[in-house]
Protein backbone atom coordinates (compact mmCIF):
# COMPACT_ATOMS: atom_id res chain seq x y z
CA UNK A 1 0.00 0.00 0.00
CA UNK A 2 3.10 2.17 1.07
CA UNK A 3 4.48 1.71 -2.75
CA UNK A 4 1.56 2.79 -4.18
CA UNK A 5 1.02 5.86 -2.35
CA UNK A 6 4.43 6.96 -3.06
CA UNK A 7 3.80 5.90 -6.95
CA UNK A 8 0.61 7.85 -6.80
CA UNK A 9 2.58 10.98 -4.97
CA UNK A 10 5.25 11.08 -7.58
CA UNK A 11 2.78 10.58 -10.65
CA UNK A 12 0.87 13.62 -9.28
CA UNK A 13 3.84 16.05 -8.62
CA UNK A 14 5.17 15.15 -12.06
CA UNK A 15 1.91 15.96 -13.61
CA UNK A 16 1.31 19.28 -12.00
CA UNK A 17 5.09 20.47 -12.51
CA UNK A 18 4.50 19.17 -16.03
CA UNK A 19 2.66 22.73 -16.94
CA UNK A 20 5.08 25.00 -14.82
CA UNK A 21 7.47 27.12 -16.74
CA UNK A 22 9.94 29.61 -15.37
CA UNK A 23 10.28 33.01 -15.72
CA UNK A 24 13.66 34.83 -16.14
CA UNK A 25 14.39 37.21 -12.82
CA UNK A 26 17.47 39.00 -14.53
CA UNK A 27 15.72 42.32 -15.94
CA UNK A 28 18.50 44.21 -14.79
CA UNK A 29 20.08 45.86 -17.75
CA UNK A 30 23.70 46.27 -19.03
CA UNK A 31 23.33 49.82 -19.91
CA UNK A 32 22.09 51.58 -17.23
CA UNK A 33 20.48 54.57 -19.60
CA UNK A 34 17.91 51.82 -21.01
CA UNK A 35 15.11 50.86 -19.26
CA UNK A 36 14.46 46.91 -19.45
CA UNK A 37 10.82 45.74 -20.68
CA UNK A 38 9.77 44.22 -17.42
CA UNK A 39 7.47 40.48 -18.34
CA UNK A 40 3.43 40.84 -17.58
CA UNK A 41 2.64 40.52 -13.81
CA UNK A 42 -0.34 39.33 -11.96
CA UNK A 43 -1.25 42.85 -11.55
CA UNK A 44 -1.43 44.45 -14.76
CA UNK A 45 -2.96 41.41 -17.12
CA UNK A 46 -3.66 41.75 -20.68
CA UNK A 47 -6.84 42.83 -19.89
CA UNK A 48 -5.86 46.75 -18.95
CA UNK A 49 -4.39 46.37 -23.02
CA UNK A 50 -7.87 46.92 -23.86
CA UNK A 51 -9.83 50.50 -23.49
CA UNK A 52 -13.07 49.10 -22.21
CA UNK A 53 -14.33 45.89 -21.49
CA UNK A 54 -17.40 44.04 -22.36
CA UNK A 55 -19.68 41.59 -20.84
CA UNK A 56 -22.69 40.27 -22.45
CA UNK A 57 -25.34 38.16 -20.21
CA UNK A 58 -28.08 35.94 -21.03
CA UNK A 59 -31.42 34.49 -19.11
CA UNK A 60 -33.85 32.70 -19.98
CA UNK A 61 -37.58 33.77 -19.84
CA UNK A 62 -39.81 30.67 -18.91
CA UNK A 63 -37.82 29.87 -16.50
CA UNK A 64 -38.61 32.69 -14.63
CA UNK A 65 -40.62 32.26 -11.05
CA UNK A 66 -43.70 33.81 -12.00
CA UNK A 67 -47.13 33.21 -13.37
CA UNK A 68 -47.61 36.59 -15.69
CA UNK A 69 -45.73 36.53 -18.91
CA UNK A 70 -44.99 40.11 -18.55
CA UNK A 71 -43.19 40.05 -15.34
CA UNK A 72 -41.08 36.76 -16.06
CA UNK A 73 -39.83 39.14 -18.90
CA UNK A 74 -39.05 41.03 -16.98
CA UNK A 75 -37.12 39.04 -14.05
CA UNK A 76 -35.05 37.89 -16.99
CA UNK A 77 -34.19 41.38 -18.26
CA UNK A 78 -33.23 41.88 -14.93
CA UNK A 79 -31.29 38.44 -14.81
CA UNK A 80 -29.54 38.95 -17.85
CA UNK A 81 -28.08 42.57 -16.39
CA UNK A 82 -27.09 40.84 -13.28
CA UNK A 83 -25.39 38.11 -15.19
CA UNK A 84 -23.73 40.51 -17.15
CA UNK A 85 -22.48 42.56 -14.45
CA UNK A 86 -21.09 39.09 -13.01
CA UNK A 87 -18.83 38.78 -16.23
CA UNK A 88 -17.77 42.35 -15.96
CA UNK A 89 -16.37 41.49 -12.38
CA UNK A 90 -14.75 38.02 -13.07
CA UNK A 91 -13.34 39.98 -16.01
CA UNK A 92 -12.21 43.38 -13.52
CA UNK A 93 -11.13 40.84 -10.51
CA UNK A 94 -10.79 37.15 -11.92
CA UNK A 95 -12.13 34.31 -10.25
CA UNK A 96 -11.25 32.60 -6.79
CA UNK A 97 -11.17 28.51 -7.83
CA UNK A 98 -11.03 26.09 -5.47
CA UNK A 99 -10.75 22.40 -7.06
CA UNK A 100 -10.29 19.09 -5.10
CA UNK A 101 -9.26 15.66 -6.37
CA UNK A 102 -9.09 12.58 -4.44
CA UNK A 103 -7.70 9.50 -6.66
CA UNK A 104 -7.61 5.85 -5.01
CA UNK A 105 -5.57 2.80 -6.90
CA UNK A 106 -4.53 5.25 -9.86
CA UNK A 107 -8.22 6.18 -10.75
CA UNK A 108 -9.79 9.59 -10.34
CA UNK A 109 -12.34 8.98 -7.56
CA UNK A 110 -13.83 12.38 -7.40
CA UNK A 111 -13.35 15.60 -8.90
CA UNK A 112 -15.33 18.99 -7.78
CA UNK A 113 -14.45 22.83 -8.70
CA UNK A 114 -16.06 25.66 -7.18
CA UNK A 115 -15.52 29.20 -9.04
CA UNK A 116 -16.41 32.21 -6.91
CA UNK A 117 -16.35 35.82 -7.94
CA UNK A 118 -16.43 38.96 -5.32
CA UNK A 119 -16.20 42.60 -6.23
CA UNK A 120 -17.48 46.31 -6.84
CA UNK A 121 -18.77 47.39 -10.76
CA UNK A 122 -20.07 50.80 -10.58
CA UNK A 123 -19.48 52.99 -13.95
CA UNK A 124 -20.85 50.58 -16.17
CA UNK A 125 -22.40 51.84 -19.59
CA UNK A 126 -25.52 49.68 -20.61
CA UNK A 127 -25.21 49.20 -24.47
CA UNK A 128 -28.10 47.36 -25.52
CA UNK A 129 -30.91 45.01 -24.01
CA UNK A 130 -31.94 42.65 -26.77
CA UNK A 131 -34.17 39.84 -26.88
CA UNK A 132 -32.57 36.50 -28.80
CA UNK A 133 -34.87 34.28 -29.89
CA UNK A 134 -38.45 33.60 -28.28
CA UNK A 135 -37.07 32.74 -25.09
CA UNK A 136 -33.91 34.42 -24.07
CA UNK A 137 -32.75 38.37 -22.90
CA UNK A 138 -29.35 39.30 -23.52
CA UNK A 139 -27.77 42.46 -21.71
CA UNK A 140 -24.29 43.40 -22.84
CA UNK A 141 -22.21 46.47 -20.83
CA UNK A 142 -19.15 48.13 -21.08
CA UNK A 143 -16.84 49.23 -18.40
CA UNK A 144 -13.86 52.32 -19.02
CA UNK A 145 -10.16 51.07 -18.50
CA UNK A 146 -9.86 53.87 -16.33
CA UNK A 147 -12.64 52.85 -14.14
CA UNK A 148 -11.16 49.58 -14.24
CA UNK A 149 -7.85 50.75 -12.75
CA UNK A 150 -9.91 52.61 -10.06
CA UNK A 151 -11.95 49.57 -9.22
CA UNK A 152 -8.81 47.61 -9.13
CA UNK A 153 -7.45 49.92 -6.65
CA UNK A 154 -10.04 50.06 -4.46
CA UNK A 155 -10.18 46.34 -3.79
CA UNK A 156 -6.18 46.39 -3.67
CA UNK A 157 -6.97 48.74 -0.76
CA UNK A 158 -9.39 46.95 0.69
CA UNK A 159 -7.65 44.11 0.77
CA UNK A 160 -4.96 45.19 2.44
CA UNK A 161 -6.94 47.06 5.86
CA UNK A 162 -8.77 43.20 5.77
CA UNK A 163 -5.16 41.88 6.93
CA UNK A 164 -4.43 44.54 9.07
Amino acid sequence: MTLTRSRTAALLSTLALAGCQSVPLNIVAQDKSVTPEAPPSMISPLVEKRETLVATGYAVISVQNHKNPAQQRLLAIRASKLDAYRSLTEQVYGQQLDASTTVADMTVMSDTFRAKVEGVIYGATMVSITPVGDDTYETTLSLDQYVVRDLRALYLGQMATRRR
